[in-house]
């Protein structure tokens, strides 16, 4: 039965509705917290040792190490010593093995960290390098994997860097014969973040750079205007100064505090490059599964969120970034779908979250798996990567110590309890 109120009642009731009001009003009224832009920076054959932040001293990389100094730097993240694979893994959030192997090929059956938070309202672009399928072919593809719009060099169809061949939204765009790509492509993304400044973006800025012009094949990269090919050198040099860029035009456009600016690379530096590393010499391993191919950066950049000149030890691998990304965008993940990856957001703003145990990458067969120390190759070879990074003593299961023992039989339960998904 319902008690007649009092008029003390009453009164307490009026003020604290009063009161609800009045908090009301001015929540209201105040402006509301937009969802984090989101800008993904991934420059191309860019292993760790490439970096001052990490120790380098072979390159001038100051815009690269400003983000790690006043932002949160992860020491363990690998990627797929080769490119296709790891932007597939990056996009998908999901390993080789589902997602098929074949070169230069998203399936179209794949659903991407594009499409999710396009669904959750972003305004999704793509510039640099696609790499996911013939654009000549099929030049809507990049529109039907989530990006509203896109400014992509097209492969192995034409140059990159001077005189190139880029696709802009579905055709290939006029008016570029005397200018660089990776300035064209740098110059789209500034101007769809200007554009898109009063809602939340996903800009993914996949760069061009670093990998070495093309001197032989179908076509030859042109020289440029200083009638020479560039450097490894010139090249990162040049990559740092396009992040530079993007930096000072999220900051002219005060988007900093909104914006998680993310820098990785997608595999290891080339082979033929040699770059110095805390006194040591680093030979490039693009295309090998050792931590020269597969040893990426991976910088995390939000003002006013991120912990300043942290370094992060815990793992990451590729697939981890699809949701990551999906966290900070509050994007549905489809339930149907498996999702390898395992979000590092909460790590991003300092908290502790929860780490993976492993990581794991394969390639033409051959695959590994591993925790920050120790790494198990399908094979049966294990290496302590503490005290052998460069894996030049794999040890068997007749030379295992009691530690290395245990370790062993760690990952190779992770490895069977991998398998069994697929």
């Amino acid at each position: 039965m319902r008690k007649e109120l009092g008029r003390r009642d009453f009164i307490k009731l009026l003020s604290y509705s009063s009161a609800t009001l009045l908090f009301q009003g001015t929540t209201s009224c105040a402006p509301r917290e937009k969802k984090p832009n989101i800008v993904l920076i991934m420059v191309d054959d860019f292993g760790y040792e490439n970096l001052g932040c990490h120790g380098g001293t072979s390159y001038k990389t100051p815009n690269i190490d400003k983000l790690a100094q006043t932002g949160i730097r992860f020491e363990h993240c690998y990627s797929a010593p080769v490119c296709t694979p790891s932007r597939v893994k990056l996009l998908t959030g999901r390993y080789s093995f589902r997602t098929g192997q074949g070169w230069g090929h998203i399936p179209s059956n794949e659903i991407t960290i594009a499409s999710i938070l396009q669904n959750a309202g972003y305004a999704t672009a793509i510039s640099g390098k696609w790499q996911l399928n013939l654009l000549k072919e099929n030049p809507q593809y990049v529109f039907e994997k989530g990006f509203d719009e896109y400014c992509c060099w097209g492969w192995h169809e034409g140059p990159r860097y001077w005189n190139p061949l880029i696709y802009q939204n579905g055709k290939i765009l006029d008016g570029i014969h005397n200018k660089y790509g990776p300035d064209v492509c740098c110059d789209f993304i500034m101007d769809f973040i200007a554009r898109n400044k009063n809602k939340p973006f996903f800009a993914y800025y996949a760069m061009n750079l670093t990998h070495f012009p093309k001197k032989k094949g179908p076509y030859v990269e042109p020289k440029g205007p200083s009638g020479h090919y560039q450097t490894y050198s010139e090249m990162v040099e040049k990559a740092d100064d396009l992040i530079g860029r993007i930096v000072r035009k999220l900051d002219n456009l005060n988007l900093c505090r909104n914006t998680i600016i993310i820098f990785t690379g997608d595999n290891g530096t080339p082979k033929t490059v040699t770059s110095e590393m805390g006194g040591r010499k680093i030979k490039g391993g693009k295309g090998k599964l050792t931590d020269a191919g597969t040893h990426v950066p991976l910088i995390v950049n939000w003002s006013g969120n991120t912990p300043t000149g942290v370094v992060c030890n815990d793992l990451v691998d590729f697939s981890d970034f699809f949701p990551t990304l999906a966290e900070i965008g509050n994007a549905d993940i489809p339930q149907h779908v498996k999702i390898d990856g395992k979000s590092f957001a909460p790590q991003i703003q300092g908290k502790k979250g929860q780490p993976r145990e492993w990581a794991h990458t394969e390639w033409k067969g051959k695959a590994w798996i591993r925790t920050q120390d120790w790494k198990l190759y399908r094979d049966g070879k294990l290496y302590d990567m503490k005290n052998d990074p460069l894996e030049n003593y794999p040890i068997f299961t007749k030379s295992d110590s009691d530690n290395s023992a245990v370790m062993r039989k760690k990952l190779l339960m992770a490895l069977e309890r991998l398998d069994s998904t697929k």
